[in-house]
């Protein structure tokens, strides 16, 4: 055992050993990744070849994605600089349609093997544009057998959202409807990006956007969705849960409201994924903070994906760091509830968007 596979099993023992820990899980594949950006916001990042390297014989499968933003580089606004990220100019973001090109020829060019490995997203769409479900349609149609989902695509993102040019995006758009409503019908799997609540809110009330997601998935019951950092974002944070108080009279707090929607038959069709590591930062804030998160995952164990949401990393070790920031939550769970997690819910989700998508674009060939 050398290189990235040594890497890992060292990264793999270190983690487990911690203080409370579960055993080490056995040798071989640690996760499958949910949510994994190819590229950055100037659609630079890692060639398809590269990143299945990358994983070796640690991560088995992935989603992978770009970013359908193309940030500005405005001459007047930044000069010589040339910003490659969101928060490092005030020029505008952009719908970049050409990405689902790159991700589907990088993939295509990649051995069988390589390409069971990978699950490519469609995300080169404006959600505001009534016309988004025809060019999904229409790269389904032009790059048959490749993708598997859209997204990760966004609706309300702090500092995102008021820096993309034109019309902003909303859940109650009927251009969003129209977006999921197709993904039902040929069985793509929908990761959407949508903060739970505005910035720097109180905690008070009820999150502005819960109420709002809440009739979105009631619309689309046919439509696998997963929704993406449980709503919560840098300044999105989840609202705190409030003891010694009457559970009628108080806010419920974050976990409250999630675990309302995944209790309720309405919407088995949801889902969250774990990714980004400030979503590991609120999980391990505290002590009751980690027991309150896992308590939620042994209650709700095939609900919850893991993914690490990095961005084009430069090698193994920074894609292993989400993984390693969950190490506390993880070691209180029942083997059975972390290997759901970590690789079985994937497999269920993906294989069956596989299936799905391949027979809706056999009987739809253009």
């Amino acid at each position: 055992m050398r290189g990235p596979a040594l890497f890992a099993a060292a990264a793999a023992l270190a983690l487990w050993a911690a203080p409370g820990a579960a055993a080490p899980p056995p040798p071989g594949w640690l996760f499958n990744d949910s949510h994994f950006h190819l590229t950055n916001y100037v659609q630079r990042g890692l060639t398809m070849r590269q990143y299945v390297a990358m994983m070796g014989t640690t991560v088995k499968r992935s989603t992978v994605f770009g970013i359908p933003l193309q940030q500005t580089w405005s001459y007047p606004n930044s000069g010589d600089y040339a910003p490659t990220y969101y928060l490092q100019t005030d020029a505008s973001l952009y719908y970049y349609s050409f990405t689902d090109a790159m991700i589907a020829t990088g993939y295509l060019s990649l051995p069988p093997e390589d390409r069971a490995r990978l699950d490519p997203m469609i995300t080169g769409f404006n959600p505001a544009d009534m016309y988004a479900a025809d060019h999904i349609k229409r790269v389904l149609q032009i790059f048959p057998g490749v993708f598997s989902g859209i997204g990760e695509f966004s609706i309300h993102k702090e500092f995102v959202s008021g820096k993309v040019a034109g019309e902003t995006a909303s859940l109650t758009d009927p251009a969003l409807d129209r977006i999921l409503d197709f993904a039902g019908e040929a069985g793509l799997v929908a990761i959407v990006h949508c903060d739970i609540d505005m910035p720097f809110t109180k905690g008070n009330q009820l999150p502005l956007y819960f109420a709002q997601m809440r009739d979105l998935l009631l619309r689309h019951p046919k439509t696998t969705i997963i929704w993406a950092h449980t709503g919560l974002g840098r300044v999105v944070q989840p609202i705190p849960a409030q003891a010694g108080t009457d559970s009628a009279q108080r806010p419920a707090g974050h976990l409250e409201l999630i675990e309302s929607l995944l209790a309720d038959p309405r919407f088995s069709n949801l889902y969250f994924d774990i990714s980004w590591d400030e979503v590991a930062k609120y999980a391990l804030s505290s002590p009751q903070s980690i027991e309150r998160v896992a308590a939620a995952f042994e209650r709700h164990p095939d609900r919850f994906l893991f993914g690490t949401d990095n961005v084009a990393p430069p090698d193994l070790a920074t894609d292993l760091k989400v993984y390693e920031m969950w190490g506390p939550v993880f070691g209180r769970l029942r083997p059975a509830t972390q290997a759901a997690i970590t690789m079985g819910n994937y497999e269920r989700l993906f294989d069956a968007a596989r299936l799905r998508v391949r027979a809706w674009e056999r009987a739809n060939a253009s």
